[in-house]
């Protein structure tokens, strides 16, 4: 019988036994994952949306990151009471002429995702020292492969480190908010849903897609699967304790994320509104003249932290893929090797940065319904999940959010056709 490895050493029982070292030990997956809503895709749609609709599309945000912190709840909860993560339960509960598509699928949206991270990140070191794309992009790639050497010490490395790189990413955009002026008013007046023409559905179906990521619904349970520290930790008291902390980290971590991308849409509105702006490089040049050289040096700073941390949790999360889907693992330098190729491939031929993150939006749409519908099928199994199944109204709830993500998918790659 094939056993899977873990992604790395599990936490030792004492560390999970007893009050708040208990807790804290079971926290961290939710921050990793959180890392995907705050990649260089989002800072793109955020920036575009804020600099062309003002306050229009607040709500936008708002409801993809309550929508997100749902979906990324039921995948650890998955993890959780299976101990398998999602391309494992894809693997052995859907039929297996299906199972080798969708791994396909899966790698495809692996490596649309890396570009993106990738492509961020170099623009990023471009921005802030003038290195080449193509050297950027080959610096980025080895600073997250050296970030993933960190799993081979334990969950807890990596995932302080993940949480680092987002705190620059909030230093940043914390600042830039305390020098734009926000108006309160229309702050508020942008979380009533509306839209202004065709053209905003558009961008709002955008901000959707660069929000809910396939690769961080399948990483999730990997990453809370196997998180209990003793063969009998899988008794329903500890389940349940184990759900209970999940929750926290989702809600927490899930928050700031939401927080940030709230903060680039904001910024984006209140220096940059009017001007309609369609490039990274055109964002940063924006905030330096709105707000000074210090709003600007952040701002690329942040972008830098984002692709660094994204670009080594979607190489991650495809070994959960392949791990998963198909029982096989490759050494990590080997694929973090594939699936930096398309990514320099783009940045040599010398595509526009911000072009190559929308279109590798369009293809992570693609990948949505596999990794949404199969999720919410298996969390209100009860012979999958036990006690730990979906309420029916979860179901009913999740069931219209994925249906409403699928749609708005579909509408942006039609439009983008």
């Amino acid at each position: 019988m094939y056993a899977r490895p873990p992604l790395a050493p599990p936490v030792p029982r004492r560390s999970v036994d007893g009050g708040g070292r208990r807790a804290l030990a079971l926290l961290g997956p939710a921050f990793v994952t959180a890392v995907a809503y705050v990649d260089p895709g989002n800072f793109a749609t955020n920036v575009a949306a804020g600099s062309t609709y003002g306050y229009l599309l607040v709500w936008v945000v708002v409801l993809s990151n309550v929508v997100a912190m749902l979906i990324q709840y039921l995948s650890a909860k998955a993890g959780v009471a299976t101990g398998q993560s999602l391309p494992a339960l894809c693997r052995d509960h859907a039929p297996s002429w299906l199972v080798w598509p969708m791994w396909a699928q899966a790698e495809v949206v692996a490596m649309a995702t890396d570009l993106a991270e990738v492509v961020g990140g170099a623009l990023a070191l471009k921005l802030l020292f003038d290195v080449p794309m193509v050297a950027g992009g080959l610096l980025t790639a080895a600073v997250s492969f050296g970030l993933l050497r960190l799993t081979r010490r334990g969950h807890r490395p990596f995932e302080v480190m993940i949480t680092g790189l987002l705190a620059v990413i909030l230093l940043g955009f914390g600042y830039a908010l305390l020098v734009s002026g926000v108006s309160p008013g229309h702050l508020f007046a942008g979380a009533m849903p509306r839209f202004s023409g065709t053209d905003s559905v558009l961008l709002a179906a955008g901000m959707v897609g660069a929000t809910v990521m396939p690769h961080a619904i399948y990483l999730h349970g990997g990453l809370t699967s196997d998180r209990f520290g003793a063969p009998d930790g899988r008794s329903p008291a500890r389940l349940r304790s184990v759900v209970r902390a999940q929750r926290i980290d989702v809600v927490v971590a899930m928050t700031l994320a939401g927080l940030m991308n709230l903060a680039m849409l904001v910024v984006a509105a209140a220096a940059l509104s009017g001007r309609h702006i369609e490039t990274i490089e055109a964002a940063h040049a924006g905030i330096g003249d709105a707000l000074g050289r210090m709003a600007a040096l952040l701002f690329a700073l942040a972008l830098l932290a984002s692709g660094l941390a994204a670009s080594s949790v979607g190489t991650l999360a495809g070994q959960v893929v392949m791990d998963g889907f198909i029982r096989r693992r490759i050494p990590l330098t080997v694929r973090r090797l594939l699936t930096l190729l398309p990514a320099l491939g783009v940045l040599m031929v010398g595509v526009e940065p911000t072009r190559a993150l929308v279109v590798s939006q369009v293809v992570l749409s693609f990948g949505i319904p596999f990794a949404l519908i199969p999720l919410v099928v298996f969390t209100r199994r009860a012979d999958l999940m036990g006690e730990l199944r979906n309420h029916w109204a979860t179901t009913a709830v999740a069931s219209v959010a994925s249906a409403a993500i699928v749609a708005l998918n579909v509408f942006l790659v039609v439009q983008l056709g």
